[in-house]
């Protein structure tokens, strides 16, 4: 780590390149471009390079909490959001949403194919991280890996870098502090699903944990670990999670994992009283599922400005968060997420819309 610690007191140089070189970053740009569109086009790219490529873990873990950025995304249109938000905060909370899904992907999914096409030269070719905006941090951790194959370094590095990717672009922007995170915080901790990341496998099984403390940058590294060890760490879990995955289509209605409670197709009927859906996690007799949007049916595509420019790294130290934990994380997330969806629907029953 050497290395980074000089990285960190000086700016690296752009290198000159060779026109084969221009012409591979030009259809990296174009590729990663085409595969943004939205939620569900990302979400597909990340598992099918997995798929490609398993030994990059964090393809899979970040396809995985990009399933939970589209389900957040499809709530907002959804049966209980739709009484308890007004439309102009539902808008809002979808850009934000939506902005650092799309941020990460076109951080991240360059590096993959510069990684993918350097196996083909059978060369590294990091050195064209630079020309990409990608910090100098994963340049040196994506030639360490080159070197040593450590899939947990590389994983991690991949969390520590995407968060403080977003920390300065969305977590500290003005904007999205004023309209998003001081008007939601009530929400974000207390009422909304939006802080249960859930992985569905096997039958209708879930595994997951609680996001705290959203706008702590430490506090949602140490939760990219734990997801990661989550996913990781049973083998059994890893194997099932993967078949469910390649079974499941990501679509962004929460039906994708649990279709008895859930349904993409509004099953209540206009201007009748609102009725309680659930009763310890499963439907009440001859009551109707829970509507639950696809994306495609929800959201159109937003269009984005530019990436901000500019290398969140500065400080070697954060070299700290690569250290392997042994913490046991159990991931008993079903009664929890349960408990969510049922003071949503008493919310929605009381028809108090939440205002600020």
């Amino acid at each position: 780590m050497e290395e980074l610690k000089k990285k960190s007191k000086t700016s690296v140089p752009f290198s000159s390149i060779t026109k084969y070189e221009e012409s591979l970053l030009e259809k990296i740009r174009q590729k990663t471009k085409d595969m943004n569109l939205n939620n569900v086009t990302r979400t597909k790219a990340y598992l099918e390079f997995y798929l490609r490529y398993p030994d990059i873990h964090w393809a899979f873990l970040g396809h995985m909490v990009s399933r939970n950025g589209g389900w957040n995304m499809t709530d907002l249109k959804g049966e209980f959001l739709n009484r308890l938000l007004a439309r102009k905060d539902r808008q809002l909370f979808f850009q934000f949403l939506e902005r650092g899904n799309w941020l990460i992907f076109q951080d991240v999914y360059p590096q993959f194919l510069l990684y993918e096409e350097s196996l083909r030269k059978k060369k590294p070719l990091f050195h064209l991280f630079a020309h990409l905006n990608i910090s100098t941090f994963m340049g040196t951790i994506w030639n360490h890996y080159w070197q040593t194959n450590d899939t947990y370094i590389l994983t991690m590095a991949l969390v520590i870098n995407e968060q403080n990717y977003l920390e300065k672009r969305v977590v500290q922007n003005p904007q999205y502090q004023k309209d998003v995170l001081n008007k939601f915080e009530f929400l974000l901790q207390d009422w909304l699903s939006f802080n249960h990341i859930l992985f569905p496998y096997g039958n209708k099984m879930l595994v997951g944990l609680t996001v705290h403390q959203f706008e702590s940058l430490h506090e949602r590294i140490l939760l990219g670990k734990r997801l990661y060890q989550l996913l990781f760490k049973n083998k059994e879990i890893h194997q099932m999670s993967v078949e469910w995955t390649k079974s499941h289509p990501h679509t962004g209605s929460r039906k994708d994992y649990w279709p008895d409670i859930f349904n993409s197709v509004n099953e209540g009927t206009p201007g009748l009283p609102y009725h309680l859906h659930l009763e310890s996690c499963q439907l009440r007799p001859g009551a109707k599922r829970i509507y639950s949007p696809t994306l495609e049916n929800a959201w159109k595509n937003e269009i984005h400005k530019e990436a901000e420019q500019g290398d969140w790294f500065s400080d070697w130290r954060i070299v700290d968060y690569l250290m392997e934990d042994d913490e046991f994380i159990d991931g008993e997330i079903k009664d929890e997420y349960c408990k969510t969806l049922e003071r949503l629907e008493l919310a929605a029953l009381a028809k108090k819309a939440i205002t600020f």
